[in-house]
């Protein structure tokens, strides 16, 4: 009897085991095979430095945004110093701090009223920019110290970068200054700044700076004082001889200022408000917004080949808008290469461990992108035979010429990378010199990628074989549209671009462009798009296989699946940031990713497991 239970409870276990390796196999056996993309299978391979530093995303479109200097370059051209504002500082603290910035200063800073004014409005109305310029002048100010410090410029000049441009790199003033120091082209070339094409050093901070210090120097040497050398940066040299002459010879600021132009006359006061303001944040209330990246955090790389910003971004895993921040002196967001001329990119130091340690990888993607730009037309002539005539007539007209009328704020690169072509064909298909390109001018293109779809519809619908394939292609195109209808909002009151954009996770270039917005201003109660359906696309890896085996169209393309109907879980890879992560899913941005899984800080650890529109 005995032996007879042990007998049993032995064949048990032997079941249970059978059954255990039964389930492990077919876990085994029904795993998919993930295909992955070349550009994934070139990044797998990359060394890569585990002690990179975080960027923070939101600081970055902070530092792209155009707001500040719009508002703050009205405000300062406009504002009447002689209108008292009521804010609350008493006119005796306000001099004793004057006198006190006095001591420490090469400038002339006494107490006027009109001086007074000008602090008063900008502690009412500004407050939250000084804020925001403050964390950006962790990254600029220490570029222009170095600079100014050389050339035994006072550094207190710094501050009239806020005035010039707010900081930012980009500003393009009405008459066509440019960059942070606002310089106009001929007064660029005059210093030296190269202004081709492809690149306009007046957006560089470092040479930039280099020539407005260079400047100041020389109008020192001219003028013997400090606020006069401001009063000539805003007007011009002659518009200060002018003045003194008119005031009977006299040589200080404050005795000729009003002789000289209106603008002018607000210029340097502005420029004190701004000093004054900087100096005594903590006393009125102005805490700095948090500035992550600081220069000293950033390196530099010197480019052997041209290479796109995209591709950049691409390889590198960063937003290509941190990519035009630190280098905005590249116009076309294209790193050129000219034959005896060296050409450097800026990027955090932890990227330019990457670039530099895979360095000879990322060249060979950059050749490999090069050579497969025309794909979608090789893959058409593949499976030619098959389609009927008329329609491979009409693939064909699509895929020899295209026109396009050049737009305002185009450029060849935009207009590139909107056919999928190279900028070196358009040149040559219109006979251009350079890539300068007249508005309203139109273009041949020879491309048969669809610009206003941005998808592959219009290839899935010549290239279908079977009636049944193209019923369900039509079938998925429809439920494609129902799942993605464009999202609006109704601006309501205290709303700007901005805040807009913070809300919906997205850019305010972003917004002015889906709403054709030509500037930051918009009305109360008008209604704005703030997202657009999400396009198809086509899988990188489907298509290698697909040249491979020369099989079916089915066998190569899919539908990039709605973000609204992903609802899955991913689990956190070693090297992944929300960035990556975002990516891998059309239509998902940081902001969705966050909000789905409740992260605050960004923070996230190999292994954790996130919510897709969870």
């Amino acid at each position: 009897m005995i032996v007879k239970k042990i007998s049993i409870v032995v064949s048990v276990f032997f079941s249970m085991s059978m059954f255990a390796q039964d389930v492990a196999k077919t876990n085994v056996e029904i795993k998919p095979e993930v295909k992955i993309s070349y550009l994934d299978s070139v990044k797998n391979t990359f060394k890569k430095d585990e002690t990179a530093t975080r960027v923070d995303s939101l600081w970055m479109k902070e530092l792209t945004s155009l707001d500040i200097y719009d508002d703050l370059t009205k405000d300062i051209q406009t504002i009447n110093t002689d209108v008292t504002v009521d804010e609350e500082l008493p006119t005796e603290l306000l001099k004793q701090r004057l006198q006190a910035m006095n001591e420490k200063s090469p400038f002339d800073i006494e107490y006027n009223q009109g001086l007074e004014n000008i602090i008063k409005s900008f502690l009412k109305n500004r407050k939250k920019s000084f804020s925001r310029l403050m964390a950006l002048s962790e990254y600029y100010f220490p570029i222009f110290e170095d600079a100014f410090a050389k050339q035994n410029v006072p550094l207190e000049i710094k501050y009239l970068a806020v005035v010039e441009s707010a900081l930012n790199p980009k500003a393009v003033s009405k008459m066509g200054a440019t960059g942070l120091w606002q310089f106009m082209y001929g007064t660029g070339k005059q210093y030296a700044l190269k202004i081709d094409s492809y690149i306009d050093e007046r957006s560089d901070p470092l040479k930039a700076t280099a020539a407005a210090s260079e400047y100041m120097t020389k109008m020192y040497n001219i003028f013997g004082d400090w606020e006069l050398v401001l009063a000539s940066y805003n007007s011009g040299p002659g518009n200060v001889t002018k003045a003194i002459r008119r005031s009977g010879g006299k040589s200080k600021y404050w005795d000729i200022r009003s002789y000289l132009p209106k603008e002018t006359q607000g210029y340097v006061p502005a420029f004190l408000a701004t000093m004054y303001l900087f100096e005594y944040h903590k006393e009125h209330g102005i805490n700095p917004e948090r500035a992550v990246v600081k220069n000293f955090e950033t390196d530099t790389v010197n480019i052997k080949n041209e290479m796109t910003f995209k591709q950049l971004a691409d390889l590198l895993d960063m937003p290509q808008s941190q990519i035009q921040l630190l280098n905005p002196s590249y116009k076309l967001n294209v790193v050129p290469y000219y034959q005896g001329e060296q050409h450097f990119l800026r990027l955090p130091k932890d990227k330019i461990a990457t670039f530099v340690s895979n360095e000879d990888k990322i060249y060979n993607y950059v050749a490999y992108q090069s050579r497969t730009k025309s794909l979608p037309a090789q893959l058409a002539m593949k499976v030619a035979p098959k389609v009927k005539p008329l329609v491979k007539e009409k693939l064909e007209l699509s895929k020899d010429l295209q026109l396009y009328k050049v737009q305002k704020g185009d450029n060849l690169g935009a207009i590139a990378d909107r056919y999928n072509v190279n900028i070196s064909d358009l040149k040559k298909w219109n006979n251009l010199k350079s890539n300068a390109v007249a508005l309203g001018r139109t273009l041949k293109i020879k491309s048969d990628f669809d610009p206003l779809a941005k998808n592959t519809k219009d290839i899935k619908s010549t290239l279908a074989v079977e009636k049944k394939s193209e019923e369900a292609i039509a079938s998925a195109d429809d439920k494609d549209k129902n799942n993605a209808q464009s999202q609006e909002y109704v601006v309501a009151a205290g709303d700007n671009l901005g805040s807009i954009a913070k809300k919906f996770g997205t850019t305010i270039a972003e917004l002015k462009e889906l709403n054709s917005l030509t500037s930051n201003n918009i009305g109360l109660g008008k209604t704005i798009v703030v997202s657009k359906a999400v396009p198809e696309i086509i899988d990188e890896s489907a298509v290698t296989t697909a040249i491979a085996s020369n099989s079916s169209i089915d066998s190569f393309k899919k539908k990039a699946a709605s973000p609204k109907n992903l609802g899955e879980d991913y689990f956190v890879k070693k090297g992944d940031s929300l960035y990556s992560i975002s990516k891998k899913y059309p239509g998902v941005t940081i902001s969705d990713i966050k909000k789905w899984n409740n992260i605050k800080d960004g923070d996230i650890k190999p292994g954790m497991k996130l919510k897709i529109n969870g």
